[in-house]
């Protein structure tokens, strides 16, 4: 991986006294602490801290700060040296005071590579309690890592500069030479010397505040409850915050002056979810403060981050613009906000010991989002959302490059490498299934066991399923480790049904589902399956290989019903027939599910792609508004294996238009009074789908709304504001596009200049896209914003935008995320179906990636593979399908 290299800083030699908690006075040391035993580290086991004292000078202008910390540490065996991580710092003074001791003064080694510091004193550390004092300077990052900076243009059209931080996962010794690992937990005191007038955020609320005078003031913060380094959390700049009481707690929103109107959602959203979480956790919310702190610009790799107490998201993941802010924005604002304050149990007072384990983060937090928005907002059908993330997940899990859910961790590039599909998404599949499982009351009362039991600690996945097994779920450990611990997919076939004496009689056997490697030996597991008849009572098994269950009643049944079940289900062609024959009389969630599930069944070769697309067919135009919504997508997909066969591609369009446009035309274009929470989801879906396949009503519209501007400045406002722009942008000419630059450059805030300048990369045109890589590596867009317009040119012309940051890399890199900087070349050639991109990515990571850092670019590889495979395979069967609708 290559890695930014910065000089070190020259800093003064002598640390400024810091206040901190007395010293012990016992020289005896305390139980060891930091990682227990098992628990990987990559730093000497032996020595650990439990409090800090921090103070930072940032220099916002010269993107530079110092520091100094004062750290309290326990030595539990004889030390030749004390080693802490440290990135991208520089090492002033250095001393030790052992308890009733002297001070010894220390010499620092920096290890750029290893991401440490060895700190020397002369002579081997006996056990004890010590006080380590350091001096340090860093620099500010321009993208999301350690202290950063976000340039910003405020209300008033000044330029403005905001600092944050971002730590998860190894950043924090870009901020402060720490144990920066999740098992070494300790008390953080942080203090701050701030220019005068503008607001300083952390963890906890500011406890004391003094005039330094020559326009700087020192902002003291409460002590912190024990936790990971990776939580802490410090934001500076024009800000102002919006508060309401939520229990005891004082929730609150910070953004940028005069943005916290824009807010609200997230501000309501934090009141009504912690009192919900507060009671099913069972461990009232610790801290008296949440704040969710919004920063201007963006990342191409995360939008919020859950420090505890001070939340950070970027704006355009939390702020709400009337003019453009879609529906589906207003709910993923929401399940954001509820993600990161599920983070705030999950993640931040019970932590995982080591990296293997982040599902236990992530996949929680994810689980945990779903569920509270789909009680307090009934009407928005989450659940339904986890098809999609299931989906997500089994898109990676089909492949032979995939990973268990609890994953081994031993580099740091793998580290930044676990935040995917699997970690989040089958995450939360697993945990459905399992709650399916236990039953709600159970798995409930087993989380509160846990979360009491392990409070401000670390534990490892087997914590968790003892504690639900041990609250009465039998039998669970079994299926979770299956789940946790064995990548892939189970396949559960159906080999007969039979009809006797008014039930149903299934007999199932157990495979394997893959999309690149159907010949290997099938792993097996333990598979929860619940199944029915149309109309008739859920009966359950557990699948072990073969197995044999009777439902009540005859016809057509489902053997994944509710879509708790991590698995895909395999059945005779007449059973698919007759669930499209009575399609409208199953759920919705059964709905949405049998259509993902057969589509990518076809999609795999494991039965025709006709049975998916005759069961797409057969969704009736009054279906639900939320189920109607995934047609638009499954028809897109059709349509994008079909590329290079226009006349194909044609009847698609045709087709979408005779079964979409009718939809579209009864909702119209425009929201209406009374209509259902659905309806506007589905009006995006369907807009967006159709202005890509080239319908003509929909592209009049939009070429209509867009002309309209050049008399009123509002004809494009509203929440499709951005569809009707990417469908402009996409049809774009040199004129058009000279046009929305122009929007851009004159756009009234940053969070829609950035969308508008995004929206640039997603031409046709090939010409325009390379104007557009072009653009990105001016200043003009913003420094967290020309990332995203490379992004756009890899949607539409991956190899475009692949090779142009090959011929751009050290400027590319140095435009995002330095953690995600082995990722970025497989994202953006990753939606290729083009064999020559494996080529070209695998080259790429032959040369720059180490064996351990480059299982992104594998991922990605193997995916295109099997997108040249499929489209090969399926071309014919798929436009013989379109070509005989009528």
């Amino acid at each position: 991986m290559s890695f930014a290299k910065i000089l070190p800083l020259l800093i003064a030699a002598a640390p400024v006294a810091l206040a901190t908690p007395a010293l012990a006075q016992s020289a005896a040391p305390a139980a060891p602490a930091g990682p227990a035993a098992g628990i990987t580290t990559q730093l000497p086991r032996g020595a650990a801290p439990s409090h800090y004292a921090i103070e930072v000078t940032p220099d916002a202008a010269n993107l530079r700060f110092t520091g100094n910390t004062v750290i309290d540490v326990t030595v539990s065996q004889t030390m030749p040296a004390l080693v802490l991580n440290a990135a991208d710092l520089s090492i002033g003074a250095v001393t030790l005071t052992p308890t009733d001791g002297k001070a010894m003064k220390g010499a620092a080694k920096v290890d750029a590579d290893a991401q440490t510091v060895t700190l020397n004193f002369g002579k081997p550390l006996a056990p004890g309690n010590y006080r380590l004092a350091l001096a340090y300077a860093g620099v500010i990052n321009q993208q999301a890592n350690g202290l950063f900076a976000l340039d910003y243009t405020n209300n008033e059209g000044q330029a403005k500069r905001a600092l944050f931080t971002q730590f998860e996962a190894p950043d924090a010794r870009r901020f402060v030479p720490s144990w920066d690992e999740p098992s070494y937990k300790a008390t953080f005191d942080l203090t701050a010397i701030v220019p005068t007038g503008e607001l300083a955020v952390s963890n906890m609320p500011v406890k004391s505040t003094a005039d330094m005078g020559g326009g700087k003031t020192r902002v003291s913060f409460g002590t912190s409850p024990k936790m990971s380094t990776y939580l802490l959390f410090f934001g500076l700049g024009e800000l102002e915050r919006a508060t309401k009481m939520a229990g005891q707690t004082e929730v609150g929103v910070i953004t940028g002056k005069g943005n916290t109107g824009k807010a609200q959602l997230a501000l309501d959203a934090s009141a009504s979810i912690l009192p919900y979480f507060n009671d099913y956790f069972g461990v009232p919310f610790p801290l008296p403060k949440l704040d969710n702190v919004a920063g201007p610009g963006q990342s191409q790799f995360f939008s919020a981050m859950e420090n505890w107490g001070a939340i950070f998201t970027f704006e355009r993941a939390l702020l709400v613009d009337p003019r453009f802010t879609s529906e589906s924005t207003k709910r993923r604002i929401y399940e954001t906000v509820a993600h990161e304050m599920a983070h705030q149990w999950f993640g931040d007072l019970v932590t995982m010991a080591w990296w293997d384990d982040l599902w236990l983060n992530e996949g929680f937090a994810s689980w945990m989002a779903t569920k509270v928005t789909d009680k307090l907002q009934p009407e928005w059908e989450m659940l339904l959302t986890r098809v999609d993330g299931r989906e997500a997940a089994m898109s990676l899990d089909s492949l032979s490059t995939t990973h268990p859910v609890v994953q081994k961790i031993t580099t740091v590039d793998q580290v930044n490498q676990a935040f995917d599909a699997i970690t989040y998404q089958k995450g939360e599949a697993v945990i459905t299934m399992l709650e399916g499982f236990a039953g709600e009351d159970v798995w409930r009362n087993g989380i509160r066991s846990y979360m009491k039991a392990h409070a401000y600690g670390n534990t490892v996945t087997d914590d968790l399923w003892k504690a639900v097994e041990g609250a009465g779920a039998k039998g669970l450990v079994a299926i979770a480790h299956d789940f946790t611990s064995k990548p892939g997919i189970p396949l559960v076939k159906v080999e007969s049904a039979q009809c006797q004496g008014g039930s149903t009689l299934l007999t199932l056997s157990q495979g394997e589902y893959s999309r690149d490697n159907k010949d290997k030996a099938p792993l097996s597991w333990n598979v929860p399956v619940m199944a029915q008849t149309i109309g008739g009572a859920p009966q359950r098994l557990i699948l072990q290989g073969k197995g044999q269950m009777t439902l009540p009643g005859c016809g057509a049944y489902v053997i994944n019903a509710g879509q708790t079940g991590y698995y895909r289900s395999l059945y005779p062609a007449a059973n698919v027939e007759a669930l499209a024959k009575g399609f409208t009389r199953l759920s919705s969630i059964d709905q949405t599910g049998l259509l993902a599930d057969n589509y990518q069944l076809g999609l795999g070769g494991y039965q025709p792609i006709g049975l998916a697309l005759d069961l797409i067919d057969a969704v009736p135009a009054n279906a639900s508004p939320a189920v109607l919504a995934e047609v638009p997508g499954y028809l897109g997909s059709a349509y994008d294996m079909l590329e290079g066969d226009a006349a194909a591609q044609a009847r698609v369009g045709a087709y979408a238009t005779a079964k979409l446009g009718p939809v579209l035309s009864r909702i119209g274009f425009d929201a209406k009074a009374g209509e259902g929470p659905q309806v506007p989801v589905l009006r995006s879906a369907l807009v967006s789908t159709l202005g890509d396949m080239g319908d003509k009503t929909v592209v009049a519209e939009a070429n209509r709304r867009f002309a309209a501007l050049e008399s009123d400045p509002t004809a494009l406002d509203g929440p499709l504001r951005n569809v009707w722009l990417g469908i402009i942008a996409k049809n774009a000419d040199q004129a058009t596009w000279d046009k929305l630059r122009m929007m851009a450059k004159g756009a009234k805030t940053d969070l829609e200049k950035s969308t508008l300048y995004a929206l640039l990369g997603g031409a046709r045109d090939q010409k325009l896209g390379a104007q557009a890589l072009d653009l990105a590596l001016t200043d003009e867009p913003g420094k967290t914003t020309s990332a995203a317009i490379i992004s756009q040119v890899g949607y539409e012309h991956p190899m475009l935008a692949v090779d142009y940051v090959l011929a751009h890399r050290a400027q590319y890199e140095a435009l995002i995320d330095v953690s995600a900087r082995s990722q970025a070349l497989a994202r953006l050639g990753g939606g290729s179906a083009d064999p020559a991109m494996a080529a070209k990515l695998d080259a790429y990571a032959t040369q720059y990636l180490t064996p351990e850092s480059r299982k992104v670019v594998d991922r990605a590889i193997a995916a295109i593979k099997t997108r040249v495979e499929t489209r090969q395979r399926l071309k014919a069967p798929l436009a013989a399908w379109f070509a005989a609708q009528k």
